[in-house]
C-alpha cells in the first residue's frame, strides 16, 4: 500500500484515520439529531481521534515517506524547457 502509485492517501495510516474520523463524524451527526450534547462532544473527540492515530500510525512508518510530502517549487513550462516561476518585474518608466 504505502508503494502505491502517486501516493494520494493509500497508507494504512491515512486509512485508519480517515475512517475512525469518519465514524466519530456519524456519531456526532446522530447526537446531533437527538439534541444530546454530550453524545455529540463524545462525536467531536471521536472525530480528532482520527487525525491523532493517524499521525502517530505515520510517524510509526505506516505512512508516506518524507520525501513525498515535501512538493517542489512551481516552475513554469517554456518551449519544453522546464525553468524556475520567477515573480513579474516592474517595468521601469
Amino acid at each position: 500500500m504505502a508503494g502505491s502509485s502517486h501516493g494520494h492517501g493509500h497508507t494504512p495510516a491515512a486509512w485508519t484515520g480517515v475512517i475512525i474520523a469518519f465514524i466519530g463524524f456519524c456519531v456526532t451527526s446522530v447526537f446531533t439529531v437527538m439534541a444530546n450534547p454530550a453524545g455529540f462532544w463524545v462525536g467531536i473527540a471521536l472525530t480528532l481521534s482520527g487525525a491523532v492515530v493517524g499521525g502517530i500510525m505515520r510517524n510509526m512508518g505506516l505512512g508516506q515517506p518524507r520525501e513525498n510530502h515535501l512538493s517542489p517549487r512551481p516552475a513554469a513550462v517554456t518551449g519544453g524547457a522546464v525553468t524556475e516561476a520567477r515573480e513579474p518585474v516592474a517595468s521601469e518608466s
